[in-house]
């Protein structure tokens, strides 16, 4: 990492709209701002003070400021976090957090889980999740199964979508020819809420091949809709949906010399998701029972052996789900749920599986102490049952400083992929973590000052891995295939986390985040141990700055994005080279409706890679406008 861009970005007129007061932008909560509150400790609605885990929100004010469809440079603001691209706007985007690979975020969008359950780890692809129209982000580090279930080995990420009052529009035009567009409309009164939002992103993008000369462009249009009803007597009803068309152009391994170069070839993506609930409230109890779907569908074209995709995947999961919240006394709290998800996948053939489980986190929520501890048993119908264990602890010191402590164990489940497919083993168990950490806290990211010191480990074992039969004897390769999953492995990762953030004044803010991480495989015996884990640096630092202007409001700020090096294959021969990216941006308001907005991405013409022999895009310059009406 070369520190001297943070001298020069400290010089520079930074630019990007200041985050506007929070308790107009998002609704309260008993007198909370929503983007102090988290859902993700324990499934039901806690002031960030309360909870024992390492958890960062994120407003709707801030992500606006940060401009743009990519919701990777939003993700890049919070510490912990390491992200990969195969190529441009578009293309396959992978989220590491705290160096557990990118299957294990459980990823949840208006409460729907989203993950690919037909990809053969069954993660999730960001390239399909556009920053605009998104209110709030919140991102818990660490295992938490005991809430989550499968999935939350690294973390869990929520997503939830913005409720406009009136309509909002946004368009931007920038480098290689890309278009983003936005258009939402919204009412609300004091028994219901409704929104209906609509968007188009179209760019030529550059090549996937950083060798190539033919750029990969990208499409994508969605849609996406939300409904709130008060019924009286405590009881709501409440519907989300959400749908995106994707199409993202690759390339490809072309004859006659099999290196990777450009190619015709491109990809369909078509994600979908919805939840429809009823939720109960008194003075003692809360209960939420609840029906989700997520359906993502991908084919793969290469137009040189003809119009019809040359293959093809259906991921589709159901869930139903019963969650709750006891208030035993003023401070004891038992947050408990049951659930059952109907999971299935289709490519060469269709297979199918069931989960059911139930949970129960109890609580003790004093004006300076809160401790919680609980348990969960999963039963899966392909491998039997799992129980996973998890507790966590906050103590307020003195004038907002908290210490937080956590211990979280953490469980995923083979996909159907890995279980069914050519390269299946029905034998798989499920891969297991054990994650600790403790911090000290004051604020969070909206308060005058705040800052977080975090030291973390995580333990995985039974981690699914393709073993080659070349490389082995197994009865599993007498049928002739080339190889199989099986649980061959370990790893470790430990680090630190920081994050400072201080409101100058009522006109500047500035923030940062610094991580690092030490992710090694520890597999007893094999060739790689030891070595680090694939694509995930030791250093990572982002550097954030907002000043509104005196000239009429003028907002300029900026980022500076360091990523130290680290390696693109687990043998660690293939080196990446660190790299420093600079975004600066600035936004006029022109009257009380309408806002002018623009941003230069990666100032200095930076030629940096996320992934060995994958491009990655150069200086790129935006103009945009957003309207309220």
């Amino acid at each position: 990492m070369n520190l001297r861009y943070i001298s020069v970005f400290a010089l520079i007129s930074l630019s990007a709209p200041t985050w506007a007061d929070d308790a107009a932008e998002s609704p309260a909560t008993d007198g909370v701002r929503d983007s102090a509150i988290t859902v993700l400790g324990t499934g039901a609605a806690v002031p960030l003070w309360q909870a024992g885990q390492s958890v960062s929100v994120v407003g709707g004010a801030e992500i606006a400021s940060i401009q743009g469809p990519d919701v990777a440079r939003v993700l890049e603001r919070l510490p912990g976090l390491a992200i990969s691209r195969n190529g441009g706007l578009g293309t396959t985007t992978s989220v590491f957090v705290r160096g557990a690979s990118s299957e294990q975020l459980l990823v949840l969008v208006d409460g729907a889980r989203v993950t690919d359950v037909a990809a053969p780890g069954g993660g999730y692809d960001f390239a399909n999740l556009s920053a605009t129209g998104i209110a709030k982000l919140e991102l818990l580090r660490g295992s938490n199964s005991v809430i989550w279930g499968s999935e939350a080995i690294g973390g869990v990420l929520a997503v939830t979508s913005h409720q406009p009052q009136g309509i909002e529009a946004s368009a931007e035009y920038g480098a290689n020819q890309t278009f983003d567009g936005q258009l939402a409309a919204g009412l609300s009164g004091e028994r219901y809420a409704l929104a209906l939002t609509g968007g188009y992103t179209h760019s030529d993008g550059v090549s996937a091949a950083a060798v190539g000369t033919e750029k990969d462009g990208f499409r994508q249009w969605r849609v996406g809709g939300r409904g709130r009803f008060d019924l009286g007597g405590g009881l709501s009803a409440s519907a989300t949906a959400r749908y995106a068309d994707s199409r993202t152009d690759i390339d490809g391994f072309p004859a006659p010399s099999y290196t990777f170069a450009d190619t015709p070839e491109y990809q369909k993506t078509r994600e979908g998701s919805g939840r429809a609930g009823l939720d109960y409230t008194s003075d003692a109890l809360d209960l939420g029972a609840s029906f989700a779907l997520s359906e993502t569908r991908r084919a793969y074209y290469d137009p040189t052996y003809g119009d019809a995709p040359n293959f093809t995947t259906k991921g589709r999961r159901e869930r139903a789900e019963l969650t709750g919240q006891w208030r035993a006394t003023e401070a004891v709290r038992v947050d408990f749920g049951a659930a059952n998800e109907w999971s299935r996948f289709a490519a060469t053939g269709s297979r199918k599986a069931r989960t059911s489980s139930t949970h129960a986190l109890i609580g003790w929520y004093g004006e300076r102490l809160s401790v919680a501890a609980g348990a969960r048993i999963d039963d899966h119908s392909r491998f039997g049952s799992e129980w996973t264990f998890g507790a966590n602890g906050s103590f307020l010191i003195a004038d907002g400083w908290r210490l937080r402590a956590s211990y979280g164990e953490g469980f995923k489940a083979p996909t159907l992929y890995q279980l069914f497919s050519e390269y299946g083993n029905a034998a798989l168990a499920p891969e297991r973590s054990r994650s600790y950490d403790i911090g000290i806290e004051k604020g969070d990211r909206d308060a005058p000052l705040h800052f977080a010191l975090t030291a973390f480990r995580r333990d995985s074992r039974n981690l699914i891995d393709y073993v080659s039969c070349f490389s082995v004897s197994n009865a599993l390769c007498a049928d002739g295939r080339f190889g199989f999953y099986d649980n061959v492995a370990r790893a470790r990762a430990e680090g630190v986390e920081l994050e400072l953030g201080a409101k100058v004044s009522e006109r500047f803010r500035a923030q940062a985040v610094y991580s690092y991480l030490k992710a090694r495989n520890r597999t007893p015996g094999d060739v790689n141990e030891g070595n680090d884990l694939a694509r995930r640096p030791h250093h990572t630092v982002t550097v954030s700055a907002d000043w509104t202007t005196p000239l009429a409001d003028l907002a300029l700020g900026g980022d500076i994005r360091l990523v130290g090096n680290r390696f693109d294959n687990a043998a660690n021969t293939s080196r990446l080279d660190g790299y420093a990216l600079v975004t600066l941006r600035a936004s006029l308001p022109v009257t009380e409706s309408i806002e002018l907005y623009g941003r230069v991405e990666n100032l200095t013409d930076a030629d940096y890679r996320t992934i060995a022999g994958y491009g990655t895009p150069g200086r790129a310059a935006y103009l945009g406008a957003r309207a309220r009406f």
